[in-house]
């Protein structure tokens, strides 16, 4: 059988680079060599690279998506897009795949869009049995009143980037003057910031995939972290969070967050796998965070411990994306 060749497409231009190369070395690690001839290409700015084990870098010419290494040229069936943030997150490289005719892992341009913006992915789930916190959004240049925020979302604040992850730029605020250096770092990340009102609870990790065969909602993942909250620090180094796998929550609960899951990816047009975070309070009601259309893979990422969990490994779970995609 011919090997389907393979682009995986890592790295990225966001703060999120590091963790997006952790996640395709992962990735890159646990597919069948027998089925696929992958060849890992490290996006970053207009260099699109691929490095041979002798250290050599040759770039991808992108009038055509094709490879060049040593006079051979190599063209792709198919790209695994694993970068979280821009360009692999935020639409930009699904539509250059779409000229190309390349079909691809993760969501649409259009689903990308939607589930990289917070502010855009709260209003089309809004009215769809969704509890979501309540907000003020602030684009670049506009006056803030710290004040009249404190007055309608009381105290204390999440400010967080509009368009960003793995918590970058994202500050939990405790009082009024703490507010314009949160604004600043969140604006750092991003040209829009979201402002919420906290939602005390446990947060909760919900995966899923549906393919035209099945749909898989993984195990839930509860995040305890030792910081204030599940920032960066909490995420990615050892020791500093414990993730339970199952949730330890009600049945009922269970339920909703599966409905809640469901309906993300329904509405948001999802493709591939995605993670839907929520924030469960004490008396069991879910909020809805945000949507991760391309999830951490990396070692300490929720996603694969939600895979193992269901007696899944990542190679057969990207079995099933890929054969999914490609069709679609």
């Amino acid at each position: 059988m011919e090997k389907l060749q393979i682009a995986l497409l890592a790295g990225g231009d966001s703060s999120e680079r590091e963790i997006a190369l952790q996640s395709a070395a992962q990735i890159e690690a646990a597919l069948d060599r027998g089925k696929y001839d992958v060849t890992l290409v490290d996006l970053h700015g207009r260099d699109w690279h691929h490095t041979t084990p002798d250290g050599r870098s040759w770039q991808v010419d992108k009038n055509d998506f094709s490879l060049t290494v040593d006079g051979r040229r190599r063209t792709f069936d198919y790209a695994l897009i694993v970068i979280h943030g821009t360009p692999g997150e935020d639409g930009r490289l699904q539509g250059y795949l779409d000229m190309m005719g390349i079909p691809y892992s993760s969501c649409s341009m259009t689903s990308s869009v939607v589930t990289f913006d917070k502010i855009t992915t709260k209003r089309t789930l809004a009215g769809h049995g969704f509890n979501l916190a309540r907000e003020v959004f602030l684009q670049r240049g506009e006056p803030c009143d710290a004040e009249a925020i404190v007055a309608r979302l009381g105290l204390p604040l999440f400010v967080k980037p509009n368009a960003s992850g793995s918590s970058f730029g994202v500050t939990k605020v405790r009082t009024a003057d703490a507010l314009p250096a949160a604004l600043e770092a969140a604006f750092a990340e991003s040209d829009g910031v979201l402002i919420e009102e906290c939602i005390a609870g446990r947060e909760i990790g919900c995966g899923i995939l549906v393919t035209k065969e099945r749909e898989y909602v993984f195990p839930e993942t509860e995040i305890v972290p030792e910081n204030d909250f599940f920032d960066y620090e909490a995420k990615y180094t050892a020791g500093h969070s414990a993730e339970i796998t199952p949730a330890r929550i009600a049945q009922e609960v269970r339920d909703e967050l599966n409905r809640m899951t469901r309906a993300a990816y329904r509405l948001c047009r999802c493709s591939g796998v995605v993670r839907v975070d929520f924030i469960v309070t004490p008396e069991g009601k879910p909020y809805f965070i945000e949507l991760n259309s391309i999830p951490g893979m990396s070692a300490g990422s929720i996603v694969p411990k939600q895979v193992a969990a269901m007696g899944m490994t990542i190679g057969e779970l990207y079995d099933r994306i890929i054969d999914d995609t490609r069709r679609k």
